[in-house]
């Protein structure tokens, strides 16, 4: 099937008349912060609990990788969970994906909290949190294509970076909500109250946040260009059929941008792991760790939505390129100064990282990715590209973890050459695509402009 190279004749009409580009953009913020809080719980916990309950004791370095590994599961389910919500998506509509991502997230989450522990269940125990963690991922491949295709085709013309980024702004609000309810828990509970019910308490509360994010995104419009095309009968019946055959070099090219998304789990899972490690000669304390997370994600919140709209003015490829770089350079910083117990340095370089440089990439990609395809296939675009380049990130920790002291090495060194890697890589697919920042929505991704 080859798309139309002229856009439906109600088009412009059509969506010009029925854009809500506030609400859209509020809608994707408040429902990717409770979704990615969901998802991000997982990981604070994953780092400091699940490998004293959930895994055979004795062993504390091969029950730390065991849960990590189980943070990375969920990333090789989101490339399935990608096709069939690209698919659904580009086939029913945006809203019907974001309304079932959300409710599948808070259901899984919510039953997280309620598994047994290895001391009572054995290894049934590390099986069902698999089981309840690729669900998390399964949800997670479409929440953030879905959201960004909403927010993106109800934006105006010449903010589509602004409105489309406060999806990527709603999951830096999710990442500051996760650490900021385990800090206060794990403060005023025991070790023992909190290893033995504590750590379940924010995962009941994704209750809450199903409830809210449901109420929210139910009553949004359909995006207006998906609507415009389903009255032109232009809807596609297999969207992957036509992502693949006509889409691929667009598709290798959000694939390898996405690798940056490894310095995201960097920063939140393996740094919080690394620093709070028994063989640290120097560890910093776990409320420290959080409390940068906490800070770093706050400052992003804000500054997304700004680099989104220098992107509006200058374009998508140098303020990304520059975003991509800079987390190179505060990776490393940041990494390296993990082993030295200098809080307030640890402090200084995760703020430069994560408030800062990576923000840049997170503000830009959205918009970025959006716009190399049209609207026919955009959510199965955006969804599968980037899930395989997200399953490389979410097993980051896992190889970073194994990366440590190999060859003779400082324990920071290996880790943060892998960090300049998933960098250096995604620069060069960003450099390679097309500058579309002024193209009109009717005409991305057409072959004959």
């Amino acid at each position: 099937m080859t798309l139309s190279t002229t856009a439906p004749p109600a088009f412009a009409a059509h969506a010009a008349g029925n854009k809500n580009p506030k609400r859209a953009a509020i809608a994707a913020w408040i429902g990717s912060a409770l979704e990615y809080y969901d998802f991000f719980i997982y990981g604070t916990v994953a780092a400091l609990v699940f490998p004293r309950i959930f895994f055979p004791a004795g062993n504390p370095t091969a029950a730390t990788f065991a849960s990590l590994a189980t943070f990375g599961v969920a990333y090789a389910a989101r490339p399935i969970g990608s096709f069939l919500m690209g698919h659904y998506g580009d086939r029913l509509g945006r809203k019907l994906v974001m309304v079932g991502t959300l409710l599948m997230m808070g259901v899984s989450t919510f039953l997280v909290g309620c598994l047994p522990t290895y001391e009572t269940a054995g290894l049934l125990a590390p099986a069902l949190l698999v089981v309840l963690r690729i669900l998390q991922g399964l949800s997670a491949a479409g929440e953030q294509a879905g959201a960004n295709s909403m927010s993106f085709e109800h934006a105006p013309a010449r903010r589509r970076g602004y409105y489309t980024s406060w999806t990527l702004s709603g999951t830096q609000g999710g990442q500051v909500l996760a650490p900021a309810v385990v800090l206060p828990l794990a403060a005023l509970l025991s070790e023992d109250q909190w290893l033995s019910w504590g750590w379940r308490v924010p995962f009941w509360l994704s209750a809450v946040v199903v409830v809210v994010g449901y109420v929210i995104r139910r009553t949004l419009e359909e995006s207006p260009a998906f609507k415009s095309e389903a009255l032109e009968g232009e809807v596609p019946k297999v969207p992957l059929k036509i992502l693949f055959v006509d889409y691929r070099k667009e598709l290798v090219q959000v694939f390898l941008a996405a690798l940056v998304a490894s310095i995201g789990t960097t920063f939140a899972v393996f740094a919080l792991s690394f620093a709070t490690s028994r063989a640290q000669a120097h560890p910093i304390g776990t409320s420290t760790m959080l409390w940068i997370a906490v800070c770093a994600n706050l400052v992003a919140v804000v500054t997304i939505p700004m680099w989104a709209s220098l992107s509006d003015r200058v374009g998508r490829r140098p303020v990304f390129i520059s975003g991509i770089l800079l987390s190179a350079v505060t990776a490393v910083l940041f990494l390296w100064s993990i082993p030295t117990g200098n809080e307030a340095l640890v402090f200084a370089t995760g703020m430069l990282l994560g408030g800062f440089a990576y923000s840049i990439t997170n503000a830009v990609w959205p918009a970025t990715y959006a716009e190399q395809f049209p609207t026919q296939v955009r959510l199965s675009g955006m969804a599968v590209g980037t899930q395989f380049g997200f399953m490389v990130a979410g097993f980051a920790p896992l190889i970073e973890s194994a990366l440590m002291g190999k060859w003779g090495t400082q324990p920071w060194v290996l880790p943060a050459a892998f960090a300049v890697l998933v960098c250096i890589i995604p620069a060069l697919a960003v450099y390679s695509m097309r500058e579309t920042y002024l193209t009109p929505l009717e005409e991305l991704g057409r072959r004959n402009r």
